[in-house]
């Protein structure tokens, strides 16, 4: 796949969430769950509920009972966006790990999982963008500023998408070494956050 496909189906994964257009609705991965196309789906499905719970919490007027609850939601969601990072890195490593590796093989500043999380909340920003650059409701001036802004993020996705199909092509080629490091996060583990440890 090219990253052109990525955004298609994160647009997909958009369009398919603002029919209902409810954190709380149910989901449903329509590709099989041994495909990249899976792993991919569900991963912009997160960050597009998560994008939402974080317009939510802040609602100037929100119960902060609820805001707690949200937050928690939030938290879950960071964690589940960062396992489904993971998980597609995993699935890079295993594609190019019978590539032959050149002699002076660059390192990338990022892996392949962490630019495509920043493709998936680019559409996100560009379908919300587009949206304020449309809306009837809002004066021709604000538009016309949206409309600024979307062209810039629509510039952005071509400049990202392409670095990322050079990317995984210098990977096939072995003309780069793909290496992971694990998201060693701590305040979410109960053995490494010491507010969280001290209760025990």
């Amino acid at each position: 796949m090219k990253a052109a496909q990525f955004n298609q189906l994160f647009d997909q994964v958009i369009s398919k969430y603002h029919i209902i257009d409810n954190v709380d609705q149910s989901f449903e991965n329509p590709y099989d769950k041994n495909t990249f196309e899976h792993l991919l789906y569900r991963k912009n499905w997160i960050d597009t509920v998560q994008w939402h719970y974080e317009d939510i919490i802040r609602l100037p007027d929100i119960d902060p009972i609820e805001a707690i609850v949200l937050k928690r939601k939030i938290d879950a969601s960071n964690q589940d966006r960062t396992d489904m990072v993971e998980f597609i890195d995993s699935y890079f490593l295993n594609k190019f790990k019978d590539v032959t590796v050149k002699q002076g093989a660059l390192l990338n500043s990022e892996t392949p999982a962490w630019a495509i999380d920043r493709l998936s909340i680019l559409a996100l920003k560009i379908y919300h963008m587009n949206e304020e650059a449309t809306r009837e409701s809002a004066s021709d001036e604000h538009r016309a500023k949206c409309q600024e802004k979307l062209n810039v993020l629509l510039e952005q996705r071509i400049d990202l998408s392409t670095a990322i199909d050079d990317l995984l092509s210098d990977y096939s080629s072995g003309e780069k070494v793909m290496k992971v490091y694990k998201q060693m996060k701590m305040y979410n583990d109960e053995d490494t956050n010491p507010m969280l440890y001290s209760k025990k």
